[in-house]
């Protein structure tokens, strides 16, 4: 099997794609498959390369965001104990560029969801309504166009285990489709614009629209608050303080993480959820050997 190959330093792939910022790919032997855009990829790392099919290294390379200045951005966090812990444990993580509409309606059926269910709603809306792609044997799914969900009816995704999120979805597929919400147009507004627009869409509240601006439009200063982010927050940066707004929290945010919140977000985050995973393995593993 010949692999075009590309070099990625600071780079960690199956990292990055296990980091709750994107939800479609799967294991396969040594690398993962998924879908860039139309197209179904295989990717591998091997040390500090990219073996890859299916995908131009233009687009591997773009998509994996392997120009980003990551040991810069690192050095611009803060230097308190949680942020350099969660640097630490996140080294070779990046921020995927994520195809606008894809990442929208993902996260509009995120809400109060966890990541192994977000999987799973992302793989029954693609197996249904997505374009069927074949690479290296296996098989996988394109993210179903916003005209394509349009035309459903919401029992349609609901069968999909959307439950109250497919009201909403459904809704915002039909102003994407007819054009009302143009996603790409909304590229060249500045943050607060773009911030408001997302909102202004059905099952878009702060913390979506958020992770939108942060994984599909790159403006890596915004800074998603989750139950995770939040816990972490109030933990780390305010133990004394029994009472914090959400509005305290995202000015916070906003002025101490600085131009690459994002980024600090995403670490603090996949630190928190690592973190609270192994003590839950450790559990089940010590009741195995009994």
């Amino acid at each position: 099997m010949r692999l075009a190959h590309i070099t990625a330093d600071d780079f960690d792939l199956a990292r990055t794609l296990d980091s709750g910022q994107v939800f479609h790919w799967e294991k396969c032997g040594d690398g993962f498959i998924g879908t860039i855009g139309t197209k179904g990829v295989y990717v591998e790392q091997r040390r500090n390369r990219l073996f890859f099919k299916g995908a131009t290294a233009k687009v591997i390379a773009h998509y994996f965001a392997l120009d980003h200045p990551l040991e810069e951005i690192c050095r611009s966090f803060p230097e308190d104990a949680a942020m350099c812990a969660a640097r630490d444990f996140c080294q070779g993580l990046r921020i995927i560029r994520q195809p606008r509409w894809e990442c929208l309606a993902t996260f509009i059926t995120s809400s109060m969801k966890q990541v192994a269910h977000i999987r799973q709603m992302s793989r029954a809306l693609r197996e249904r309504y997505g374009e069927h792609r074949k690479i290296l044997g296996g098989q996988v799914y394109t993210f179903p166009r916003a005209d394509r969900i349009a035309k459903l009816a919401e029992e349609d995704l609901r069968a999909c285990a959307l439950g109250y999120r497919a009201k909403n979805l459904l809704a915002t597929a039909r102003r994407v489709g007819s054009g009302e919400a143009d996603l790409e147009k909304w590229s060249q507004l500045p943050d607060e614009s773009l911030r408001e627009r997302l909102c202004s869409l059905p099952g878009v509240g702060a913390k979506v629209a958020n992770c939108v601006m942060l994984f599909a439009y790159e403006r890596l200063r915004a800074f998603p608050i989750d139950v995770w982010i939040e816990r972490v927050l109030r933990q780390k940066y305010f133990p004394r303080r029994r009472k914090v707004t959400a509005a305290q929290l995202r000015v916070f945010c906003e002025t101490y993480f600085g131009e690459h919140g994002g980024y600090a977000q995403q670490y603090l985050f996949h630190h928190a959820r690592k973190r609270a995973a192994a003590p839950e393995r450790e559990a089940r593993a010590g009741c195995s050997a009994l």
